[in-house]
């Protein structure tokens, strides 16, 4: 059985029996894996701690044969405890690991494992206040990176450029926006071309500044749905939604 060390990043964590977890991972070098980690949940644990979004160098015994590999050690080098202090921070980093679990293969795909681990550096540091536009960004980059970008430079239909200060129709299901000809009586909804500008510079990886973020998680919500979740639905997404309830009455 071959033994496979890697850099990694736990995603979730699950009760298995009386003593063990279950591990999901995201790998540098080799995609995502699920392992056992025996005797985990023990007092005396040989493996320390195993919470989600924890970093370090883990080892596996790996058989192809199966899907649920066997953890022999796991080295911390990160615990990112601080983004279970604050319930915004914690639901996107819970949003961010979900979408990398739901829209990645097992294979190793570039650059993925740097920019999850950039996000979640990011979520940690982010100033309280702008914690919500830099998950929401944080999100549109992370699909962008997994090859599920929106159009929203060319109209769907026509494949017109659409000018930089015209509003537009975005179609979550088709996958991009309309122009003013092509949009009439298409499904999608109204944006503005401020909107539009911002879901651009936050796919690039840009954060821009929100003055309302309703209708940037709606979409979203929306876009996941039809283009990476297929129908199913993320718990991150009900929790962030219960968070910025709870924070707006806070504030």
């Amino acid at each position: 059985m071959p033994v496979v060390t890697a850099d990694s990043i736990i995603l979730q964590v699950f009760p298995y029996g009386e003593t063990s977890r279950i591990l999901r991972l995201l790998t540098a070098t080799h995609g995502l894996q699920s392992a056992i980690a025996k005797g985990a949940r023990r007092p005396r644990s040989r493996y320390g701690l195993l919470e989600p979004f924890c970093e370090g160098v883990v080892t596996l015994h790996v058989r192809e044969t199966r899907e649920l590999q066997t953890l022999s050690a796991f080295e911390l080098t990160r615990t990112r405890g601080s983004l279970g202090t604050d319930l915004l921070r914690f639901g996107g980093a819970s949003l961010l690991a979900e979408i990398v679990l739901r829209a990645t293969a097992e294979e190793t795909q570039s650059g993925l494992y740097i920019a999850l681990t950039q996000a979640l550096e990011r979520l940690q540091r982010e100033p309280r206040g702008g914690v919500e536009c830099a998950v929401l960004s944080e999100a549109w980059r992370l699909i962008a990176r997994l090859g599920f970008a929106p159009e929203l430079a060319e109209c769907l239909d026509c494949g017109a450029d659409i000018d930089a200060e015209a509003d537009v129709k975005f179609d979550h299901a088709a996958g991009g926006i309309r122009c003013a000809d092509c949009g009439a009586g298409a499904p999608g909804r109204e944006i503005p071309a401020r909107a539009r500008l911002a879901l651009q510079r936050m796919a690039a990886g840009e954060t821009p500044a929100l003055e309302r973020t309703e209708g940037h998680w709606w979409l979203l919500a929306r876009y996941l749905d039809h283009h990476v979740l297929e129908g199913s639905s993320l718990h991150s997404l009900t929790f962030l939604a219960a968070a910025r309830e709870g924070d707006s009455c806070v504030d």
